[in-house]
């Protein structure tokens, strides 16, 4: 590939690379591989006479009288002229454009593109791409557009990337042919012309699928190279066979999938390599359970094991279920917090180092210098999405290459799961417990408002928790959204006989947790709440979820507020008031209502709302694509998921140009985010 500066391209220079600089562009490779956003097909060309109002055309006409200057007001100025063709005249305008007086030539002719409008028996067309006919460079064929930045244009970006493709010549192939050849796959060269300017959309549509296959071929290595650099760690041997006893004391029966899935966990400690898998299970499938048998395990084989969680209200949660596990069994569970108080502390850190605690359950805390275990051959990190690859990398340094079990609550189709998870094992709890019943979901208008409230108010009298969930804190003049103060203030109005709790993000983190401890405890009968519940702690007592403005949040996310309730043996309800008519907006709230299984709505999610809304952020790490399509393009990634361990099985050594595109990818820090 061309490492050449940009700005050393023709027609570029300093200031103007300085501007494709801030998209990301810094060589001419990286100009190649800014694909474009859409095509316009400006290849053929109409007669005026042909034109209907309001469509977007390319027409060829002769200039037929100099442009004239019309100022309307102070910084409004229409510089227009006449074109004609062999079927009528056209007016063509522009706005502000003092360029244009010295460009045209009566009897010239030019080609325009752009959008026509009738003004009476008048046609115009304002502020068209133009060029003199013949020349075809932003005229007369399909034309890329691209995300801009301030100061670049159309024009410039469509002319530096003409000049980048002359400049790099040809370029060698760094799929392996055999490779191409099976899952037919253009050749490179083809491939970047017809990307950028192609002949026609088959061409295009040809080139993008050699760029979607590669893109994701290229990032599967990368996570395959990175996961083989996990699995050659040794790790402690550990020997299973002392689960039984533990699932025997259990007072519940374990699933199919939990079976399968502490299988799949001592399997991979009995191996005496490094362990890296996640466990993927919906709200309540018992993943908690099945993280404690292997607890179990490590402690019955001397070691100790460690439990991070996201939140300390989340941590001693975790203690508490662990405790209750253990407490018959001689084993010592501790809390690691930052919010201990200093003896406390000091308790629970020599406690750590000295081995007395055989489990240490906390938060980032333990992660922290000072913290020293006495022998930990075992982690788990509970919510994946809220620790990156760098946190969980100074947990597992806490000991000898520990066996790491993350554990994730947010059902991800397993397509995106192998992106965003491709350097670790993955097992998926797809059972809910026997007897567990489906929480009955309602979508509701603001006409159904005092019946709910109704309905809030006896269910609280029958003894029942509620939840409350909105969008914003505090009222806005520009919101009509619900907000959580406001509401909290006039139930507090409405019946002074229940007790009405307000949670938000602005929250003192102690604050918060007291709020939560008070919920747990009953004291509090409705807790109004924005999503920092989205994660929380486990109340079955609350068996009511009213979400407002419904229509705002993703549906995975709706799915994990839903979770809160139906923890219990008691019947659920969720009740979604949801504005807004749009189609998406009906299908989403038909889709929560019709459904309580946590893959098929992420697999809805993604369909309806795409990868980037699905996540919201990159806190999730999932790669930003360049031009694959995480769920259009799911077949052609299983395809290159295919080829990525094919070429992986021969060793990525045999081919040297595309181990360093790899290489690249894991430099860009894709993977690691």
């Amino acid at each position: 590939m061309n490492n050449k500066n940009i700005r050393y391209l023709k027609g570029v220079g300093e200031k103007r690379a300085a501007l494709f600089n801030k998209k990301g562009i810094n060589t001419v490779e990286d100009m190649l591989y800014f694909f474009p956003r859409s095509h316009e097909d400006r290849s053929k060309t109409k007669l005026i006479s042909e034109c209907v109002n309001g469509e977007t055309v390319c027409i060829s006409g002769t200039v037929y009288a100099p442009v004239r200057e019309n100022r309307i007001r102070r910084n409004m100025t229409i510089y227009s002229m006449i074109v004609t063709d062999s079927s009528g005249a056209i007016t063509v305008m522009w706005y502000n454009n003092r360029f244009v007086r010295d460009v045209f030539e009566v009897g010239d002719r030019y080609t325009f593109y752009g959008k026509i409008s009738f003004r009476g028996a008048k046609i115009e067309m304002t502020g068209p791409v133009y060029e003199k006919e013949g020349q075809g460079r932003f005229t007369e064929k399909i034309v890329p557009i691209y995300p801009l930045t301030g100061g670049l244009t159309q024009k410039i970006v469509q002319g530096t990337m003409e000049e980048a493709i002359k400049d790099a010549g040809r370029l060698d192939e760094y799929i392996p042919d055999k490779i191409r050849e099976k899952y037919k796959i253009a050749e490179i060269n083809y491939s970047i012309k017809n990307i950028h300017f192609p002949d026609d959309f088959e061409s295009y549509n040809i080139a993008r699928r050699r760029f979607v296959f590669e893109e994701l071929m290229v990032l599967q290595l990368a996570l395959l190279d990175r996961k083989e650099i996990f699995c050659k760690k040794d790790g402690i041997r550990l020997d299973g066979s002392c689960v039984k006893e533990f699932i025997k004391t259990l007072p519940f029966p374990l699933t199919g999938a939990q079976n399968r899935t502490i299988k799949e966990i001592l399997q991979d400690c009995a191996s005496g390599k490094q362990m890296n898998r996640l466990v993927q299970g919906d709200v309540g499938s018992g993943k908690t359970a099945v993280a404690a048998a292997a607890i179990y395990a490590v402690v019955k084989n001397g070691h100790q094991a460690a439990m991070m969680a996201p939140t300390e209200i989340l941590a001693a949660q975790h203690m508490e279920t662990l405790q209750g596990f253990f407490e018959s069994m001689g084993i010592t569970v501790v809390l690691l917090t930052g919010s201990l108080k200093a003896k406390e502390k000091r308790h629970a850190l020599e406690m750590t180092a000295t081995g007395a605690a055989d489990v240490v359950v906390g938060t980032h805390a333990i992660i922290q210098e000072g913290v020293d275990f006495y022998d930990l051959a075992f982690v788990v990190a509970d919510e994946q999405h809220r620790f990156g690859v760098e946190q969980r990398a100074k947990l597992s340094a806490k000991g000898v290459n520990p066996h790491m079990l993350i554990m994730s609550a947010t059902p991800i189709p397993r397509t995106l799961a192998l992106i965003l998870y491709g350097d670790l094992d993955i097992s998926i709890i797809d059972e809910l417990p026997p007897g567990r019943k489906a929480v009955k979901t309602y979508a509701v208008g603001e006409d159904m408002r005092d019946r709910i409230t109704k309905f809030i108010y006896k269910n609280v009298k029958l003894g029942t928790q509620v939840y409350i969930v909105c969008p914003l804190i505090e009222e806005t003049e520009k919101s009509d959204l619900k907000n959580a103060e406001e509401i909290s203030r006039k139930l507090a109005e409405q019946f002074t006989d229940i007790t009405v709790g307000l949670l938000h993000g602005k929250m003192k983190p102690k604050i918060k947790d007291a709020i939560m401890t008070e919920f747990a405890e009953g004291k509090i009968d409705v807790l109004v709440s924005t999503t920092v519940i989205e994660v929380g702690v486990n109340v079955p007592n609350a068996n009511v979820m009213i979400i407002e403005n419904a229509e705002r949040f993703g549906l995975s996310q709706l799915h994990q507020l839903r979770g809160r309730v139906g923890r219990g043996c008691d019947q659920a309800f969720c009740v979604l008031f949801a504005h807004g008519n749009s189609e998406i907006t009906k299908k989403r709230m038909e889709t929560m209502c019709i459904s309580n299984d946590g893959f098929y709505i992420s697999e809805q999610d993604l369909r309806l709302r795409g990868p980037g809304d699905f996540f919201g952020t990159r806190q999730h790490g999932l790669p930003e694509m360049h031009i694959a399509n995480l769920f259009e393009d799911r077949d052609i990634l299983k395809l290159a998921q295919e080829a990525a361990k094919e070429i992986n099985a021969e060793g990525l050594d045999k081919y040297p140009l595309l181990k360093n595109r790899c290489g690249k990818v894991l430099m860009d820090d894709v993977v690691l985010n």
